[in-house]
């Protein structure tokens, strides 16, 4: 619970102080505007954004910063002119704060919004306090109510879902296509279960990691193939009969994945990026040209949560299998250290206030 202290309300949180650097300590609890909810956080993942804006890599985490953008929990107040929630409803909410008037936002692009500003998030640009912590305010308008019997480890997974289910919607999926994934890790797993719904016949994983790649059998791959043992592009062409596949998901977001998923789709096939560690890879664009490749960019989500709560709530997309540990805020910090060492084994840490 939130504590007074120094005349006003005081709450623990997680707080990035320096890289490599988390304090669980006292701060001001965040105060519910007039369209806001305030929402007490019962679960939040550590996202691998997190994990990299753990060690200042992205330069998207500038101390100091409450990180955590993958989070659920039970409304406690509301602003004067919030009319779709009340008092006790059990919420998760939108990673991405978006004003709803721009042109993106009022063609329902919401992820490209003007001034959009990302929970847990400091840059040059604005810092937005995030979701590990006791409390969090957030508009209403992007927040969700959970359907009954979904718990908060999984609704706290609903951020990650949407990513990929955006990453899905933003490609003409064909019935029976074939597809590849290349990246077997949190986001990759979830495009596996995404493609599946939505028709995709045969879906090739592409990792380093044979237990991810076991994994991704488990989700519904119906052939890996083991970077770590042979060239994957080769082992690709060799299932597809030297045609190559219909759409490529590629997921890591480095130079080399980059190029592989170009060379592992057909002539007129279609290639998503969604991971972006790289700033900028080295592109291969004669051959994309010429081969007439189409290739889309998905950033976040933009308004998939309804239908990404939907899927998990009706076992479609599998979520607790992806959930390593549960554990108290106060213990974050050991956390963020297995999971910077890339401890084998960890996926999704979920903590809880």
């Amino acid at each position: 619970m939130a504590a007074k202290g120094h005349g006003a309300l005081l709450m623990k949180a997680l707080v990035l102080k320096g890289y490599r650097n988390l304090v669980y300590e006292d701060v001001p609890t965040p105060e519910a505007g007039v369209d806001d909810v305030l929402i007490k956080v019962e679960a939040c993942g550590i996202c691998g954004s997190d994990v990299h804006g753990y060690d200042g890599s992205t330069g998207r985490r500038i101390p100091p910063i409450i990180m955590g953008h993958e989070a659920a929990g039970v409304v406690v107040e509301i602003g004067s002119d919030v009319t779709l929630f009340i008092v006790g409803d059990r919420v998760t909410f939108d990673s991405t704060l978006y004003c709803g008037t721009c042109s993106y936002c009022r063609q329902g692009r919401i992820n490209l919004c003007d001034t959009r500003r990302v929970l847990g998030v400091s840059c040059g640009d604005y810092r937005q306090h995030g979701a590990f912590a006791e409390y969090i305010a957030v508009p209403e308008r992007i927040a969700y109510r959970l359907p009954d019997g979904m718990t908060f480890e999984q609704a706290a997974l609903v951020e990650a879902v949407s990513i990929a289910v955006h990453a899905v919607a933003r490609t003409r999926v064909a019935l029976n296509d074939t597809a590849v994934v290349i990246g077997s890790g949190m986001i990759g797993l979830l495009v596996i279960q995404a493609a599946l719904a939505a028709g995709c016949g045969r879906i090739v994983a592409v990792d380093v990691d044979e237990d991810k790649l076991t994994l991704a059998k488990n989700f519904g791959a119906t052939d890996i193939a083991c970077a770590c043992k042979a060239d994957p592009v080769n082992v690709v062409l060799s299932m597809m009969e030297g045609r190559g596949a219909d759409i490529v998901f590629e997921v890591v977001g480095i130079e080399e994945t980059v190029a592989a998923a170009l060379a592992c789709v057909r002539k007129g096939g279609q290639v998503t990026l969604v991971g972006n560690i790289s700033p900028n890879v080295a592109f291969p664009l004669q051959a994309t040209v010429t081969r007439e490749i189409t290739v889309y960019g998905s950033c976040a989500s933009s308004g998939e949560y309804p239908a990404c709560l939907d899927l998990i709530a009706r076992d479609i997309v599998r979520v607790d299998a992806l959930i390593s540990a549960v554990a108290p805020l106060s213990e974050g910090a050991a956390w963020f250290e297995r999971l910077y060492a890339r401890e084998r084994g960890l996926m999704k840490v979920i903590l809880k206030p």
